[in-house]
């Protein structure tokens, strides 16, 4: 092969595309072993494959760049010989069942050769080179189960066509509850209506659940069809609900999980099934829920890209308190929140920048076990300069001077993270228009995610009211992470019991040192809400609490907290 072959532009095209293919292999492997781990009760090897495919993404595209760089001298090319490549690759997809993806990862490797300085639709993917397939455009995809024989026929023909390599912990049981969850939710007129119950092939799997996930069809509307399948500690299968609500599924599908894992070659076809389930979210939520969050990414910047040019509203500081680590702005018509990482910390904070971007990917490798908020982490951003305020400009230059610069007309943010807009709970429970049951149960839940996230193997630590958010479905969910460790990380300790007042000033404590007695004082303001909460969850401020779960992860516990309200599970 002479010089010139070598550097041509479809070589350097098939080495891309040859990068993607191995690593979207790798995915499918560590995806496809999901249903033996489930069957197995191997729920330290499901997270560990979880954090595995995470990782791999950055792998495989540092394996990619550096043969690039080593084969074909990138930095020696003009733009247009990087323009020439874009157009081989889009020749290369043609017939492609997961081109989408393979734009995304062609995205990376030009973000990591220009170092995130270019966006440019002629040298990358900044929109898509061609329409997706449709669930429907999949041959064999849905698994059809005709609902004109009995119910009890219909619902035996799907554990049969979803079998597992384990025995029913009781079968005769989960079928009648599944039928009579269905009664129950379903009148006698509608269940007349319904055709079929269409479900996708793949199953879901994540945590300790399996998911069978489709919709019973009718004619004035669809409805979710959602089975939910747990394994118990002798290793035996059992229905543990069925979730028939959009809301549930919206649940399911929330931003603050872990990935699923779904065995498929056709992604965009899961999409496409579950965006008619669910139409208010955004594609890039179910790219990313079914763990292709660099594609979700993606997708996320074409859409902001569309609401930027079809709204006029300017980018402002966002409502609620001032963080002493990130500098947090939203777009009033938008659903989303910019952080920044501020310059300088308060006083309080004995951490770096690098101590909170390592603790944000934590989070990203970790079971969210649907209390932490999912982020999007990006280099680079660039908003039009114009549609930034005044209010918002001064406080970046102030708070942010390290991590933004002006170049003509925009605002380039060099590192930024993206997160779902949430009600800050403090701002929340200040309302004077809530009733006594919303104020009840947003206390009440914020005792659970504190408890849900300690038993994942994480410590909050700044559990202030301002650091959670409450979603429009009234979850309240964690969103500040500078101060999270392992619970392994600390140590949680009795304060004395002296008549001395300024006893614990002489007591020697080590950074490790927690005093969970001391919770009160910041975790609720409000009095009223303060006894509330201690009649609620008194138990988060002792010690033995906390050491319980510290003895529980040890011995290797994974907790599942399940998608839904207790009450929605069967009675086994």
């Amino acid at each position: 092969m002479n010089s010139a072959s070598k550097h041509s532009p479809i070589q350097v095209a098939y080495a891309i595309l040859k990068g993607f293919d191995k690593s979207f292999r790798l995915y499918c492997n560590i995806t496809a072993e999901a249903k033996q781990r489930f069957e197995k009760a191997q729920w330290q090897a499901c997270q560990a494959a979880s954090k595995k495919r995470i990782d791999l993404y950055e792998q495989s595209l540092t394996e990619t760049v550096t043969g690039i760089y080593e084969g074909y001298l990138p930095q020696k090319q003009s733009l247009s010989f990087w323009k020439k490549v874009k157009s081989e690759f889009i020749f290369l997809l043609e017939g492609h069942k997961q081109f989408e993806l393979a734009e995304t990862f062609f995205n990376s490797v030009i973000g990591r050769v220009f170092k995130h300085q270019l966006i440019d639709d002629d040298v990358m993917f900044v929109r898509s080179s061609r329409c997706h397939l449709t669930a429907q455009a999949i041959p064999d995809f849905i698994n059809t189960f005709e609902a004109q024989t009995s119910l009890k026929h219909t619902i035996e023909n799907i554990l049969a066509a979803y079998a597992f390599r384990i025995p029913f912990e009781n079968y005769n049981r989960d079928l009648k509850n599944v039928m009579t969850e269905i009664k129950r939710k379903i009148n006698v007129k509608t269940r007349l209506e319904i055709t079929s119950v269409d479900l996708m092939k793949p199953t879901f799997y994540r945590g300790k659940a399996a998911y069978i996930i489709g919709r019973m069809r009718k004619s004035s509307g669809d409805i979710p069809f959602v089975i939910v399948f747990l394994v118990n500690d002798e290793g035996e299968l059992y229905v543990d609900t069925l979730l028939t609500e959009r809301r549930d599924l919206s649940v399911l599908f929330g931003f603050a999980r872990a990935y699923f894992m779904v065995d498929t070659l056709h992604p965009a076809a899961i999409v496409d099934f579950l965006q008619e389930l669910l139409p208010n979210k955004k594609n890039f939520e179910m790219y990313t829920a079914i763990g292709l969050y660099k594609h979700g990414k993606t997708v996320f910047y074409r859409n902001f890209l569309e609401h930027l040019h079809n709204s006029t509203d300017q980018f402002e500081i966002a409502p609620g308190t001032k963080g002493l680590v990130m500098q947090v702005f939203h777009q009033p018509s938008n659903g989303i929140v910019f952080k920044i990482i501020r310059d300088e910390f308060g006083e309080s904070k004995k951490i770096t920048r690098q101590d909170v971007i390592d603790r944000y990917k934590l989070v990203k490798n970790h079971d969210r076990i649907g209390r932490m908020a999912d982020t999007h982490e990006f280099a680079n951003f660039r908003l039009p300069l114009a549609r930034v305020s005044d209010a918002l400009m001064t406080e970046l230059n102030e708070s942010c001077a390290n991590s933004i610069e002006v170049v003509g007309d925009e605002l380039i943010i060099k590192h930024l993270y993206i997160e779902r807009k949430m009600t800050p709970l403090n701002l929340y429970l200040a309302r004077e228009d809530l009733t006594h049951g919303e104020i009840h149960h947003a206390i009440d839940d914020l005792g659970n995610c504190i408890k849900h996230i300690a038993m994942a193997n994480i410590f909050p630590g700044d559990m202030l009211q301002k650091n959670f958010g409450i979603t429009r479905h009234g979850r309240v969910i964690f969103y500040d992470y500078d101060e999270i460790c392992y619970m392994s990380e600390r140590n949680f300790r009795e304060l004395p019991k002296s008549d001395d007042p300024y006893a614990l000033d002489t007591l020697s404590v080590a950074p490790n040192d927690v005093f969970p007695e001391q919770f009160e004082h910041f975790i609720i303001g409000k009095r009223d809400l303060k006894a509330l909460f201690k009649k609620l969850h008194g138990d988060l401020f002792k010690p033995e609490y906390w050491r319980n779960i510290q003895r529980q992860v040890a011995r290797g516990e994974i907790y599942h907290a399940a998608p839904y309200p207790v009450q929605q599970r069967f009675k086994r």
